[in-house]
């Protein structure tokens, strides 16, 4: 499972085309306005009656500073009150919602995103816990994974006393990149100081885990700068690490249009960027999760991975995937059983809706079976890097090369190529094609089209 990744320049530009990064399949833009509030309470339904374990998601829109990398569903204000109605609606939603499941549903994921979650003052986060603690099954005895996003501008001692307090176990840092000019063109200024304190204070208050975010590919980026920030990020020893691709995208996130293009690396500099990180986290101990991702050997995730017991959500890699997911606020998505829908991504029609009484449900899908197995497929090569033809069969009564048969000579091109090992009952992942495993799971992806291909970021 653990074998080193394998760098091949030459493999990596002819494969590093654009495409999703399935965090669910099919993915959100496949979504439609045929899902609304009424399948949704079916779907809390039959929840309810099988009495599944849930992941709840809370998204908290409000950041007091853009950055303009962001692609997000945000709202920029330095006024601290507009997060008053808006959690006013939030709650009315949770006792909606809550009032549809059973008591006996415990919630063994929570997660707060944003925009910047502790945008709400201390008195408004308490009173949020609590209201999910009054409509949901939360656990009070840490054995949960209750983790929050943390602006460290945005946060003090104070702040992770109180998360603790409120059963928050593991947190996520944004720092993207902590060269000051880079920092400058994206406005984000943020001290390498400033982040070490709240990993201190993560680790005096006995949170269980700590990740970092990190981009490249942003404006002023050079392969010597990045490899700068990682090296000081690895000395403050996260337990996981997120390493992103950035997907300058200004046709679609208008704050990308600030972004100076001409400052932009070229291609060429970002794949050193990639080739530099990979080495030095290897160095320094990490393992390669997948998709961009690294964890330390003795982390969740990478146990995880080595017992075949990984997965991959909405909520990026987890060990919770047999929970039923359920999205709260503005653009959040809930998977069900197998319906996903998606809240209203605008701010006003979100609130007028609860204001009615009335859940906020805007669009979504419900997989067929043939989405069920592509999906299976993905899912097994994005988190074990081989997926074996028989559990596939025994699960959905297909013989499998014959259902791929339309895929299998581009398959085999692949094994030719060295991505990966076609054997008699199984596909693997070669070490030199584990960076590029969007490019196979994007042969199993029925949606994607050249057209649609350009709505996503590049594999690499």
């Amino acid at each position: 499972m653990f074998d080193s990744i394998r760098w091949d320049a030459d493999l990596i530009r002819r494969y590093d085309h654009s495409g999703p990064r399935y965090t669910s399949y099919p993915t959100a833009v496949q979504f439609h306005p045929g899902v609304g509030p009424f399948e949704f309470f079916h779907a809390l339904r039959d929840s309810r009656h099988a009495k599944r374990a849930l992941s709840l998601y809370v998204h908290i829109p409000f950041c007091a500073n853009i950055c303009y990398y962001c692609a997000c569903t945000k709202v920029i204000t330095k006024d601290r009150s507009r997060s008053e109605p808006y959690l006013q609606r939030l709650i009315h939603e949770i006792e909606i919602i809550g009032r549809h499941l059973d008591h006996d549903q415990v919630v063994e994921q929570l997660h707060f995103g944003g925009g910047t979650p502790t945008f709400l003052d201390h008195a408004q986060l308490r009173r949020l816990m609590a209201e999910l603690r009054r409509n949901f099954n939360l656990l009070g005895d840490d054995s949960a994974d209750y983790s929050i996003e943390i602006d460290p501008r945005e946060a003090d001692w104070a702040t992770m006393g109180l998360l603790r307090e409120l059963g928050f176990n593991r947190i996520s840092l944004g720092v993207q990149d902590l060269d000051p000019a880079v920092q400058r063109a994206v406005n984000r200024l943020q001290t390498l100081e400033e982040t070490r304190s709240i990993i201190d204070a993560a680790r005096t208050l006995q949170y269980r885990s700590v990740n970092i975010d990190l981009i490249y590919g942003l404006p002023k980026q050079t392969p010597e700068s990045f490899s700068h920030t990682i090296a000081a990020v690895t000395e403050l020893q996260p337990d996981r690490l997120s390493v992103y691709n950035y997907a300058h995208l200004p046709e679609r996130f208008m704050p990308q249009r600030r972004i100076n293009s001409a400052e932009l690396p070229e291609p060429a500099e970002k794949l050193l960027m990639l080739q530099n990180t990979v080495g030095q986290l290897s160095a320094a101990g990490y393992r390669y999760i997948g998709m961009d991702h690294f964890a330390l050997p003795d982390d969740e995730l990478a146990i995880a991975q080595e017992e075949g017991l990984l997965h991959r959500t909405f909520q990026g890699y987890t060990t919770h995937s047999h929970c039923d997911l359920i999205g709260l606020g503005v653009s959040a998505i809930s998977r069900i059983g197998e319906l996903y829908s998606q809240n209203s991504s605008d701010l006003s029609h979100y609130q007028n809706c609860l204001d009615g009484g009335q859940l906020a449900t805007a669009r979504g899908l419900r997989t067929s079976e043939d989405d069920r197995i592509r999906r299976t497929v993905i899912h097994h090569l994005l988190c074990d890097f081989e997926v074996n033809f028989g559990a596939i069969e025994d699960c959905f009564g297909l013989y499998f090369r014959s259902y791929f048969h339309d895929i299998w000579p581009q398959l085999e091109h692949m094994a030719n190529d060295g991505l990966l090992e076609i054997g008699q009952r199984r596909i693997k992942i070669l070490p030199a094609g584990r960076l590029l495993v969007r490019a196979v799971c994007m042969l199993f992806d029925t949606y994607v089209g050249e057209a649609q291909q350009q709505r996503f970021s590049r594999v690499i």
